[in-house]
């Protein structure tokens, strides 16, 4: 495909969206319509219609409107593209610009627009990140980094690194953690290589990683909001871990037994009666649903479909969960509770929420983690009983 089919394609892709579909939905009706276009077609498709949900208000502004073709004319004027070689109407290239679609060059005077955030969740940056609230939000319109975790039971970090540089991954350590590798190029290579394939390493961004090297070594560890097992595996990366792994969806942790498997590390499935059996736990990890604010730049979509509605209802699961973990701790263990959000809503006031509840128990731990090169935006603390 040529970049103006590659612009169309895109264009098509976000007409589906506009009428209902979603970002994946849309993506994979439209390679199934789309044969004749290869792996690194369908990548530059996908990188289009990201980095439009990633700017969708600002692209919306330059392109003068909310339309797909809008859009895409306002993203690649962003982006610095130039506009008449990928719209000449040849080929499967879009038709030609109009006179009325020339690209506002004018900067919006509109916050929300400039920060690329719904109108209401201003106010909820401000009040959450405070000075920091801008450049959250700009860290946000750019892609994400592509981060590993290397196995420690396996390797090393430095034999990773020229393991993977051998196969044209190459790598830098990460500042977040130190099991934590920013790859720098070859990133669409990582599950093809040999250190991916045998276990060595796994993806995982950088602050999730350290949210799990905070976390006490050692014991009977529950990993009670599992989901895919990123943390699971993380934690049972620690031999001296017994590590268990419950979701209120289990079929949320079918991939985790053939990951575990690939990387050499025992964990136990629980639900139902099995979770009260294996009660209690030394230590209790809530990775709580939740906006998913923090991680934007990987699902953009998430950033235009929440609402102050599906937030409070998302503080709500959040506080049900702590209390049900809450039963599963043992009397001197340690319950760790964790986002991938930046908003306060669902970080510092569940847990004062949770200790006006819950008045025998005290945080000793917290920390947030700022969107930025080195990871996502991530919040934890730590909670014991206070006798």
């Amino acid at each position: 495909m040529t970049p103006g089919a590659r612009v169309a394609a895109a264009i098509e892709v976000l007409t589906d969206m506009a009428e209902g579909a979603a970002a994946e939905q849309a993506l994979t009706r439209w390679a199934r319509r789309s044969r004749f276009a290869g792996s690194k077609d369908r990548a530059a498709v996908r990188d289009h219609v990201f980095d439009v949900l990633r700017r969708r208000r600002l692209a919306a502004h330059h392109g003068g409107d909310e339309g797909p073709r809008n859009l895409m004319i306002g993203l690649l004027h962003l982006q610095g593209e130039i506009l008449g070689d990928l719209f000449s109407g040849e080929g499967h290239a879009p038709s030609p610009l109009g006179k009325a679609e020339a690209p506002l060059v004018s900067e919006p005077t509109d916050r929300a627009v400039a920060w690329n955030l719904p109108d209401w969740l201003v106010p909820k940056f401000e009040e959450s990140l405070g000075e920091n609230a801008e450049a959250a939000a700009l860290a946000l319109t750019e892609r994400a980094p592509v981060t590993l975790r290397i196995n420690t039971g396996k390797t090393t970090r430095s034999d990773a690194m020229h393991l993977l540089a051998s196969e044209g991954v190459e790598t830098r350590e990460n500042r977040l953690c130190a099991t934590a590798l920013t790859v720098t190029k070859g990133a669409r290579k990582i599950r093809n290589t040999k250190a991916f394939l045998d276990g060595l390493v796994e993806l995982q961004d950088a602050a999730s990683q350290a949210v799990v090297a905070a976390l006490p070594a050692g014991g009977r560890v529950l990993d009670y909001c599992a989901g895919g097992g990123g943390k699971a595996l993380a934690l049972a990366a620690d031999p001296a871990r017994d590590v268990f792994a419950h979701d209120v969806d289990p079929g949320r942790m079918q991939d985790l037994a053939p990951r575990a498997a690939r990387a050499g590390v025992r964990i136990s499935e629980v639900q139902g009666p099995a979770l009260k059996r294996e009660a209690p736990f030394d230590t209790v990890l809530c990775d709580a649903p939740c906006s998913g604010s923090g991680a934007w730049r990987r699902a953009p979509e998430g950033k235009w479909t929440l609402s102050p509605e599906r937030l409070a209802e998302l503080t709500t699961i959040q506080d049900g969960i702590l209390d049900e973990a809450v039963e599963l701790v043992t009397f001197d263990g340690l319950l760790a509770y964790a986002t991938c959000s930046v908003l306060r809503d669902e970080n510092e006031a569940r847990i004062a929420a949770f200790l006006e509840r819950h008045t025998d128990w005290r945080q000793v731990f917290e920390r947030r983690f700022h969107v930025g090169p080195e990871g996502d935006g991530f919040y934890t603390a730590h909670l014991i009983r206070a006798s």
